[in-house]
């Protein structure tokens, strides 16, 4: 573990040295194999509710691990924890989370229970900000992981945060909703944030089309 850790918190000082920053290097070289994470989803867990890698650390009540069915064909990934998941420890509880179980269960027709639900960041960034991109790419090791070990058919991004730091790609959600992208022998969907249509509702109609495409290809893996 002693080991993970120091190897997470060299991870940490190479994405800071790509967006800029500089540092000593001070640290002894590490094998490639000490930075590998675990294939288990309870170790990852773990691992993220001890982890230190950025400032989140410090204002978190608690880190939001993912949740659900690990067996799930679909696995739906979001920004960040907010309040009430901050202070719950558990994803999508709040208003957003509500929606989006109507979501999941008018339009797939499955209950919530039966999916799997996780965010790019696992602590929630005060006052419900966008995580900036030294939180996010000090994360992204974890929810890549997650994702390694969950192995779905298709991947849900919840907004245009969830969908850049999954592929890497920037396009506006606007214009990458409802469009397949491929991901690692999955395929990725990004569609609207739950919160996104709360606070602009005619975009609904948009994403209960996506859900639709959703539906229709869950019926065809």
């Amino acid at each position: 573990m002693h080991r993970l850790f120091t190897a997470l918190q060299l991870k940490k000082l190479l994405i800071q040295k790509a967006l800029g920053d500089s540092y000593i290097e001070a640290i002894t070289p590490l094998q490639e194999k000490s930075i590998d994470l675990p294939n288990s989803l309870d170790t990852l867990k773990q691992i993220c509710t001890n982890c230190h890698l950025c400032e989140l650390s410090k204002s978190r009540q608690r880190v939001v691990f993912g949740k659900g069915n690990p067996n799930s064909n679909i696995v739906f990934i979001g920004e960040a924890p907010g309040a009430t998941e901050d202070s719950l420890g558990e994803p999508f509880v709040g208003r957003a989370g509500e929606l989006l179980t109507k979501m999941i269960e008018r339009v797939l027709e499955r209950p919530r229970s039966s999916v799997y639900i996780s965010n790019i960041v696992k602590c929630r960034p005060p006052n419900n900000r966008t995580p900036t991109p030294k939180e996010a790419l000090s994360c992204r090791p974890y929810i890549l992981k997650e994702l390694e070990i969950l192995q779905p058919k298709l991947i849900v991004a919840l907004g245009a945060t969830a969908f850049r730091y999954l592929t890497n790609d920037n396009t506006p959600i606007s214009k990458a909703r409802g469009h397949f992208f491929a991901y690692n022998g999955s395929k990725v969907l990004p569609t609207y944030h739950p919160s996104y249509l709360l606070r602009n509702p005619s975009a609904k109609r948009e994403a209960y089309n996506d859900m639709l495409k959703i539906k229709k290809y869950l019926e065809s893996v």
